[in-house]
């Protein structure tokens, strides 16, 4: 599919502003969409929006077709009369720019649990409810189970819950079924919220000309109700210890590479029903965005196999994955979808050729352009139109504090991109932005770190580390008035404008 010239915006809704402790799907969704319009943005980029686990990591869920419970709207919750604000009581204090997780977790999850036993109260048929049931039975009664497993057990591993429903033997299922029937209720009940809200923040997006590009992990979590009901599709052995796990090779962020820890696929078993599951994961992806971001691409080229108990990811294997297959099977049955292919990293010929015979467009990070060592196929003269430009990633520092750093240890980075881009000045990372817009890719897109010109504490996540990540959260006191003007502008000097144009809506702050 071919794309055209746009811009947009990297945000994923935990940053967004809330007096609650993360972002929402309530109003200031809807005030961020705003000013995506005010700045002539065509695109929002976010992370998976999937419930998240040990880590707080957006790309290891607990399931990959869920939606995550913390995202949901205490504002609408009221609206709908689900909780009074005597319910809500006294909001604790929230650092406005970092997620303490552990204090959210357990102040929404409260909160939720009133909601709900306020709707079970009311004790109305709900045919929009049970209709959602109904349309998404095939994923949400083995993930509403799971997770009321998980919570009987006390938040363990699935792998060590009662034998009989860990490794689901014959009349298990319906027993737990039967036993945590409240608890079942109440995991669907979320994912009904979840789905009711999300649906209107997407739809409100599209009503103002802005496509939602949202994020494919292509390995799902191993403590994930995807595994639990599809083991024979995963490389788990009949114990429920991993055979072997997925990861990188050393690369740009480690020198032991990266050991991601997650099952790997059993292709063969995939293709005896036409990849079913695939094709049910991406299906599910398009009712909740627009574009896909299919991230670690090549590994359906060729994956990185490492053994189940392997200390780092120095020692793995090269396996191939039949790519040409799948893709032509989704081509098939849900057309020519629009993705994106994330292609960093190790990229081969073959990755490269995979991605080109589908005409997926790859990604280049400015920031890994210059210097001596720098990726020179990221530097703007050798970019392609079928290309997404980045200043950088939720894995990189934020441009501001890169540039910083590289002029402070004198690795020569910093003056070299002097020398590329013939600047001079105070402010690298405009220039950035200003060159990434100025490029003859399709797309740009742009994190909001960088549009608000913050340094290393605004860092979405270090990748390899566990904890303190994915925590970054932005105000609008940190947008400038003159932000959406100076966003639109470049927008216009490049040709990259909407399809059509909105009305002026005026930027509510909180």
């Amino acid at each position: 599919m071919n794309f055209n010239r746009t811009a947009g915006i990297l945000l994923h809704p935990t940053s967004l502003p809330s007096k609650y402790g993360i972002g929402e799907l309530g109003s200031e969704i809807y005030n961020f969409i705003n000013f995506l319009s005010e700045s002539r943005q065509s695109l929002w980029q976010v992370f998976p929006l999937g419930p998240t686990g040990y880590g707080d990591s957006p790309y290891q869920c607990f399931s990959a077709f869920a939606g995550n419970p913390l995202l949901i709207s205490v504002e609408n919750l009221i609206e709908e009369e689900l909780l009074s604000e005597s319910e809500i009581g006294d909001v604790p204090q929230h650092d406005p720019h970092k997620i303490d997780y552990g204090q959210v977790i357990n102040y929404k999850n409260d909160l939720l649990k009133k909601a709900f036993e306020n709707y079970r109260a009311k004790n109305e048929s709900n045919g929009d409810y049970e209709a959602f049931c109904e349309s998404n039975k095939e994923w949400l009664d083995d993930y509403a189970l799971f997770m009321s497993c998980k919570n009987y057990h006390g938040g363990i591993v699935w792998k060590d819950w009662d034998e009989e429903i860990a490794f689901r033997k014959p009349g298990a299922v319906e027993k737990w079924n039967e036993k945590l029937a409240d608890d079942i209720f109440y995991q669907k009940f979320l994912q009904y919220k979840f789905y009711t809200q999300w649906i209107k923040v997407k739809e409100y997006a599209n009503s103002k000309g802005i496509q939602i590009i949202g994020d494919l992990p292509i390995f799902i979590a191993y403590d994930s109700s995807d595994l639990w009901a599809n083991k024979e599709l995963f490389t788990v052995n009949e114990d429920g210890k991993l055979e072997t796990v997925a990861g990188v090779p050393p690369d740009y962020f480690s020198k032991t590479g990266q050991l991601w820890g997650n099952p790997l696929y059993i292709w063969d078993e995939m293709a005896k029903d036409n990849y079913l599951w695939w094709q049910k994961r991406f299906s599910k992806m398009y009712e909740f965005i627009d574009i896909v971001r299919i991230d670690h691409f090549r590994g359906f080229e060729a994956y990185y196999e490492i053994p189940g108990d392997a200390e780092t990811a120095i020692n793995g294997t090269w396996r191939k994955a039949p790519g040409y297959e799948l893709f032509n099977t989704l081509k098939k049955e849900l057309g020519d979808v629009p993705i994106i292919a994330e292609d960093l990293g190790l990229i081969t010929k073959e990755v490269r050729e995979l991605r080109d015979h589908f005409n997926f467009p790859g990604m280049k990070i400015l920031q890994f352009a210059f210097g001596e060592n720098g990726d020179k196929l990221f530097l703007p003269h050798n970019h392609v139109q079928n290309c997404v430009v980045y200043t950088g990633s939720h894995d990189n520092d934020t441009t501001r504090a890169f540039f910083e750093k590289e002029k402070a240890n004198g690795s020569g980075v910093y003056e070299w991109a002097e020398k590329y881009l013939n600047y001079y000045g105070n402010d690298m990372r405009y220039e950035i932005i200003r060159t990434a817009y100025a490029s003859v890719a399709d797309i740009v897109v742009v994190p909001m770190q960088d549009w608000l010109n913050l340094g290393a504490d605004a860092r979405m996540n270090f990748p390899g580390t566990l904890g303190g990540n994915w925590t970054w959260r932005f105000t609008w006191d940190q947008v400038h008035n003159g932000l959406a003007e100076n966003i639109k502008e470049l927008t216009v000097v490049f040709e990259r404008p909407k399809e059509k144009d909105e009305e002026e809506i005026e930027i509510k702050a909180e």
